[in-house]
C-alpha cells in the first residue's frame, strides 16, 4: 500500500505533539488534517524525512553496533549465537564485506539522503518560496549533513549524492574524497544554523532546531580537530539559553524526560496498543534478553568491566548506566533475574514497566533515541577550549557537568583544578567516557583522539589495527554499481 508523505506528516505530527505521549492512556495531541497543510509547502516531505530517521539503520541495531559495540568498554552481548556470528565482526574487528548490520547502515543512511535531496529539488522549483520553505530546506540539510557525517566517519570516502535520483543508474557514482564530503556537510550546516528556529511550538516538539545544527556542527569540527570552530559552534548552543543541565542525571533516560532541556537532538518514537506504531527498535535491540516479563529485547550492546571500572568512587552515573542481572534495580524496583546470559545490560534504554503493561508490549518501541545531549555539547566546548589553551574556560565547562553528576553529595567527584593542558585533556576525555557511556560516542572519540590502537590493545582487543577505523564498503553496493564504487583499502 502506498503511504503518502502527507500521511507520514500527519502521523509524525501526532508523534511529536506537545504532551503527545500520555503513557497511561489517551491519544496524542495535534493530529493534522489536509486542511492544515499550507498550500505549496514542503511539510509533508519534511515529515517523511523524520520518518526515515526511524529506519533500523539510523535508529536501531546497525547504528548501535557501528557507534558503540565497537568501543573498548562495550561488548556484543546478545545470545551465544549472536556472539558467535557478530562478535568476531564488532568485538574482534573481523569486518565482513557482506553483513546485514553494515549493509543496512549504509542503505538506510542513503535512503534519508535521498529523501532530503528530493525535498531540496522540489524547493528549487517553487515559484513562491516562503519563510516556512526555507525552514523545511534547513531541516532537510541538517538531516543530510547528519547522514553524511555518519557515513564519512564509518566508511571514509563515500559517493556524494546531492541531487535527486530518478533511476537507479543515477546513483551509480564513484566515491568522493573525505574533504568533499565534509565540504557538503559544512555547507548544509552553515545554512541550517542560519535558518532553523531556536525552538518550536509545543505541537512540534522534537523537530530540529538551530541548537541541534550548531551541536552537530561542533561535532563535525571536533572530528577534524578544528578546535576554534568547534568551540564557537558549541558556545552558540550554550549561550542560546534553550538548554541546560537542570535534569538530574538519573532522570535523563526515563520516558518522562524525553525532549527535556537536556535534549538537543532526539529521534522521536510513538507506539500504542491499538496498532498505531511509529516506533523504533533502539530499546528492543538492547533490552534484557530474558524470558516472560523480562523478555525485553535481544540483549545486544552490553557494558563490560572496563566501563564499570572507569567510574570514580561514588559516581552515581554508574548505576544509571548499568542494569544488573540478579539484582533489584532502581528506579522501578524490578529484580532482574539471575541465570541470564549477561551480567550487565545497557540501562539507558531501560523502559518503564507501567508503560510496558499499558502498551501491551515489552519491546520499548515508544522509547526516543537521544542522539545529542546538552552535556555532550558542554564537554565538546571544554575539550575545544583546552586544546586552544583556554584552560580556565575548559575547567568551567568541565565542572558544570561534574557538578550535575555530583548532585547534593560534596564528598564525590571533586572539581578538577589542574591547569596543565595534558592533565586536563585526560580529565575531559575521562568525563566524556563516563558521562556519555553507552551513548554511541566512545569509538569515534578514540579514533579522533588518535589513541584507538593503544586503547584497544590495552583492553585485550589486539586484533584492532589502523585500517579498522573504517568499515568495508558493502559488497552488495559495489556489485550494484558494476564496479564503479571501489572497495576501501585493505579489504
Amino acid at each position: 500500500m502506498r503511504i503518502s508523505y502527507l500521511v507520514l506528516g500527519v502521523l509524525f505530527t501526532a508523534l511529536i505533539a506537545g504532551c503527545g505521549k500520555d503513557w497511561l492512556g489517551g491519544n496524542p495531541l495535534g493530529r493534522w488534517t489536509e486542511d492544515d497543510m499550507p498550500e505549496g509547502s514542503l511539510e509533508g516531505q519534511v515529515f517523511g524525512i523524520y520518518a526515515g530517521l526511524r529506519k533500523e539503520g539510523t535508529s536501531g541495531l546497525p547504528y548501535v553496533a557501528i557507534h558503540n559495540i565497537r568501543a573498548d568498554d562495550a561488548n556484543i552481548g546478545g545470545g551465544t549465537g549472536d556472539e558467535a556470528g557478530a562478535g568476531p565482526i564488532f568485538d574482534d574487528f573481523g569486518y565482513s564485506t557482506n553483513y546485514w548490520l553494515i549493509n543496512n547502515y549504509w542503505s538506510d543512511h542513503y535512503a534519508i539522503i535521498a529523501l532530503a535531496n528530493n525535498l531540496l529539488n522540489d524547493a528549487d522549483s517553487l515559484e513562491t518560496p516562503t519563510e516556512l520553505t526555507a525552514i523545511n530546506v534547513a531541516e532537510a540539510k541538517f538531516v543530510r549533513a547528519f547522514a553524511y557525517f555518519n557515513l564519512v566517519r564509518a566508511f571514509g570516502e563515500v559517493p556524494k549524492i546531492d541531487f535527486r535520483i530518478y533511476s537507479q543508474d543515477d546513483a551509480i557514482v564513484p566515491k568522493s574524497s573525505v574533504a568533499e564530503i565534509y565540504a557538503l556537510i559544512d555547507e548544509d550546516l552553515t545554512e541550517a544554523t542560519g535558518v532553523l528556529p531556536a525552538s518550536w511550538e509545543d505541537r512540534y516538539t522534537g523537530r530540529i532546531t538551530r541548537g541541534a545544527a550548531f551541536a552537530l556542527q561542533a561535532k563535525t569540527h571536533l572530528a577534524r580537530s578544528n578546535w576554534s570552530g568547534a568551540l564557537a559552534a558549541a558556545q552558540a548552543v550554550i549561550e542560546s539559553g534553550e538548554y541546560d543541565l537542570s535534569v538530574p542525571y538519573d532522570m535523563i533516560f526515563r520516558e518522562e524526560s524525553e525532549n527535556s532541556r537536556e535534549s538537543v537532538f532526539e529521534i522521536q518514537a510513538y507506539y500504542a496498543q491499538n496498532n498505531t506504531s511509529l516506533g523504533i527498535t533502539l530499546a528492543s535491540r538492547q533490552g534484557v534478553r530474558g524470558a516472560g516479563e523480562f523478555d525485553l529485547g535481544w540483549g545486544w550492546n552490553v557494558p563490560n568491566e572496563l566501563l564499570l571500572d572507569a567510574f570514580e568512587e561514588g559516581d552515581a552515573r554508574k548505576d544509571v548506566t548499568v542494569l544488573y542481572s540478579d539484582s533489584v534495580n532502581t528506579p522501578y524496583g524490578e529484580r532482574i533475574p539471575g541465570g541470564l546470559e549477561r551480567a550487565y545490560w545497557n540501562k539507558k534504554v531501560y523502559t518503564n514497566p507501567s508503560i510496558r503493561r499499558s502498551s501491551g508490549s515489552r519491546q520499548g518501541q515508544w522509547f526516543n533515541f537521544r542522539i545529542i545531549r546538552y552535556a555532550d555539547v558542554v564537554l565538546m566546548a571544554a575539550e575545544a577550549a583546552n586544546e586552544i589553551g583556554n584552560t580556565d574556560l575548559a575547567l568551567d565547562y568541565l565542572e558544570r557537568v561534574r557538578a550535575r553528576a555530583r548532585g547534593a553529595n560534596p564528598d564525590i567527584l571533586p572539581p578538577v583544578t589542574t591547569t596543565n593542558q595534558e592533565e586536563l585533556r585526560q580529565a575531559i576525555r575521562h568525563e566524556r567516557q563516563v558521562e556519555l557511556a553507552m551513548e554511541n560516542e566512545r569509538f569515534f572519540d578514540l579514533v579522533r583522539w588518535g589513541i584507538d590502537v593503544e586503547t584497544f590493545h590495552a583492553a585485550g582487543k589486539t586484533g584492532y589495527q589502523l585500517k579498522h577505523r573504517l568499515l568495508p564498503i558493502p559488497q552488495v553496493e559495489i556489485d550494484r554499481s558494476g564496479g564503479v564504487l571501489k572497495q576501501n583499502p585493505d579489504y
